[in-house]
């Protein structure tokens, strides 16, 4: 049976004509007598009755109108569902990022995707770049925002560099200011607000100052970024944090610039190498990487 059939025998129903059924589909009168013929042979049953010209539905037509008709219409609603689907009308992207990047880059981003595609959902998962990883790897997530190099490079994620990004230390504006800038062995003596394990961000600042040849002193640590920032402002020690992040800390932060060569970050749009990312998805993709900045 094929859905061609069921128009042609609708059409044929409720003009209860051939001629003119056939002028309704833009065929030829024999080509829609044809398929009628058609469907009557695979259904094993008559389904007009064309005694004396006059055409009737037989119990067998009565019975297939209303299935024919409900078939058409779903088949309809199928085509615009995926045609506003392809237009960007309706669906979803599921984006992972690190809560840094929550905080800084993509509040601006999604608001214009937003504005660009309101029936589009967003559906944002935050976590650690190994966490990204994994959920990208089993189907998760569509796009991720990764901090690179990754901690287990894979060959099934394609990664395109974004941006980079600097590091700042943040302070409470009511305690004494550190030196300008301050250098990374400075943070020996100072006590320091650390995010919980599995951040990027700890594992830069962990790893600069072991290079410099100490243990950095935590007073608080194991929070998330909206925590750290907090006991920073309880004055329970300095934090670092990427420069975009810090821009929207409010003026009870004091942000200082690192000395040179300081500490950087780079952040890659990764998504799987062998699944091409949904439509809405490479639109959104699209608005990440028109984003970027020096890179």
């Amino acid at each position: 049976m094929q859905f061609q059939q069921l128009h042609y025998f609708v059409a044929v129903a409720e003009t209860r004509h051939f001629t003119r059924a056939a002028e309704r589909v833009h065929v030829s009168q024999p080509s829609l007598s044809q398929q009628i013929k058609a469907l009557e042979q695979e259904l094993g049953a008559e389904l007009f009755s064309r005694a004396r010209g006059n055409i009737t539905l037989t119990d067998a037509g009565e019975a297939l109108l209303p299935l024919a008709r409900r078939i058409l219409a779903d088949t309809e609603t199928a085509r615009l569902e995926v045609q506003e689907l392809a237009q960007l009308k309706r669906g979803r992207v599921r984006l992972g990022a690190t809560p840094s990047l929550c905080t800084g880059l993509l509040p601006d981003v999604l608001r214009a995707f937003h504005d660009l595609h309101p029936g589009i959902e967003l559906l944002i998962e935050e976590g650690g770049s190994h966490d990204l990883v994994r959920e990208l790897a089993r189907g998760a997530l569509d796009l991720a925002l990764v901090v690179l190099p990754l901690p287990s490079p894979s060959p099934a994620l394609t990664t395109v560099e974004l941006l980079r990004e600097d590091l700042v230390v943040v302070s409470a504006a009511s305690e004494p200011a550190p030196r300008r800038p301050v250098r990374i062995k400075d943070l020996r003596d100072q006590p320091l607000v650390m995010f919980r394990h599995g951040y990027d961000l700890r594992e830069l600042t962990v790893a600069a100052c072991r290079a410099e040849g100490f243990e950095p002193t935590f007073t608080v640590e194991g929070g998330e970024l909206d925590a750290v920032l907090g006991f920073v402002r309880a004055g329970l020690g300095l934090a670092v944090v990427p420069a975009m992040v810090a821009a929207r800390a409010g003026r009870d932060l004091r942000v200082t610039a690192l000395a040179r060569p300081g500490l950087r970050r780079t952040i890659a749009l990764a998504h799987r190498s062998d699944v091409a990312p949904p439509r809405a998805a490479r639109e959104l993709q699209r608005l990440l990487m028109a984003s970027r900045r020096g890179v």
